[in-house]
């Protein structure tokens, strides 16, 4: 029985963030920070961490404590000089991702104007037929069940049909709990009991299908 629906995170997983993107939005938040907060770097920076470390997202520390409008947040924080550039990609990936079975969507923590211009950078524009993002969770971000269960009524489908694809195995805890089989991105030695696929490339996903049947 092949999945109805494979929900992809974005960063990390279809695409590597570490060596430009990740960078550039956390010296964006510090950046924010310093100009909302009226802080210096330093401390705008371990603001930053403390918030993402506290509540799983700086942006979630900003609302409760600051205040802060999370729409002009995300859309200031998550401008790029040259996106293209800087998303690393796999060429083959759409031509892969199109012959996998069942639908297709990304499900991100990050802003709809961002996930839709990484696709588009990667060359996997009109692949999905939804992009959910933080907007779409009411900014809760993954792990909480919130995003999660409002994907499941929008798209009609019960857990047990769909495949969740992560770099992260706390948000795949998630889609373990609710029912969904769980693929875990990661050079990790170890495999969580909640993920049912561990692979280190999202290029390797045609080779664990009957693993996810």
């Amino acid at each position: 029985m092949h999945p109805r629906l494979w929900i992809f995170d974005l960063d990390n997983t279809l695409h590597d963030a570490n060596p430009h993107i990740f960078p550039h939005i956390n010296r964006s938040m510090t950046a924010y920070l310093q100009q909302h907060l009226q802080l210096d770097e330093t401390a705008a920076n371990a603001l930053r961490v403390e918030y993402w470390r506290r509540y799983g997202a700086t942006l979630n520390g900003l609302m409760r404590h600051h205040g802060t409008d999370p729409r002009h947040f995300l859309w200031h924080t998550h401008q790029f000089p040259d996106l293209p550039g800087m998303v690393l990609r796999q060429p083959r990936l759409r031509h892969l991702l199109q012959r996998l079975p069942g639908r297709k969507m990304v499900f991100s923590n990050g802003p709809q104007h961002y996930a839709q211009a990484v696709l588009q950078a990667m060359r996997l524009d009109g692949l999905f037929t939804d992009v959910m993002t933080l907007e779409h969770a009411d900014f809760l971000p993954k792990p909480h069940r919130a995003g999660f269960l409002k994907l499941l009524k929008k798209h009609q489908v019960a857990a047990a049909q769909c495949v969740m694809v992560e770099d992260s195995a706390d948000n795949l805890r998630t889609a373990k709990r609710l029912g969904m089989r769980t693929v875990w991105i990661s050079r990790s030695h170890r495999q969580p009991a909640w993920v049912d696929v561990t692979l280190t490339d999202v290029m390797q996903l045609p080779r664990a299908l009957r693993r996810l049947q």
